[in-house]
């Protein structure tokens, strides 16, 4: 049965990061706090997780999962992104965006769209995810903890743990997160287009 792992919302404690990282890094299922409310995350290469993420939240193949990046540099490693996206995301991140970007080889094929290669990357600003991905040193995978069927995503880590708790290994809780959706922004093609407008201001990035 899945724990939930409180830590400090400004100052997480590192005792408790490592644990939790030590779990991911040994192929665990988790949920986790981001800008824009919990996530169910695994390691990017763990396909086991991946494929029970998928069962858990029942998405098809089709469905972009996103990849959860601790800075713009790990994001450059995993995508194909061109001057004008770059300094895009730059103006804006950490923060409530995803970009959708043409995948590099470094993400395994299962992540990337199957026709259009492309992958939903963030960089996100909560501190208790940051120094988690710190931690591991590589990017989480994940996608919005919402069960099927519904139209609303879990908001309280006791509720996750209710729902879905026997299928992970722990609920990271920070006590703040936010209830939103990203702002979605394809980079992929000739000129960005806002695919969905979320927390992230559009007229920041020039919408």
């Amino acid at each position: 049965m899945g724990y939930i792992l409180n830590v400090m919302p400004d100052s997480p404690q590192p005792h408790r990061i490592e644990q939790a990282a030590q779990l991911l890094t040994k192929g665990a299922v988790a949920v986790v706090p981001t800008d824009t409310g919990f996530s169910l995350v695994c390691r990017m290469d763990d396909k086991e997780g991946l494929d029970k993420i998928r069962l858990i939240r029942q998405l098809g193949e089709k469905k972009h999962l996103t990849l959860l990046c601790d800075s713009l540099s790990q994001m450059s490693q995993l995508a194909r992104v061109n001057n004008t996206g770059y300094r895009m995301a730059k103006s804006v991140t950490p923060g409530p965006y995803t970009f959708i970007l043409e995948a590099t080889r470094e993400v395994p094929r299962r992540l990337s769209h199957p026709s259009k290669k492309t992958i939903g990357i963030r960089v996100p600003q909560n501190k208790a995810l940051k120094a988690l991905l710190e931690k591991i040193g590589e990017p989480l995978v994940g996608t919005t903890m919402i069960m099927p069927g519904q139209e609303n995503p879990l908001s309280e880590a006791w509720e996750i743990q209710d729902a879905i708790g026997d299928q992970l290994a722990f609920v990271l809780d920070d006590g703040t997160v936010a209830k939103g959706d990203t702002t979605v922004v394809d980079l992929s093609g000739d000129e960005p287009e806002v695919l969905r407008k979320g927390l992230g201001n559009c007229k920041a990035i020039g919408f």
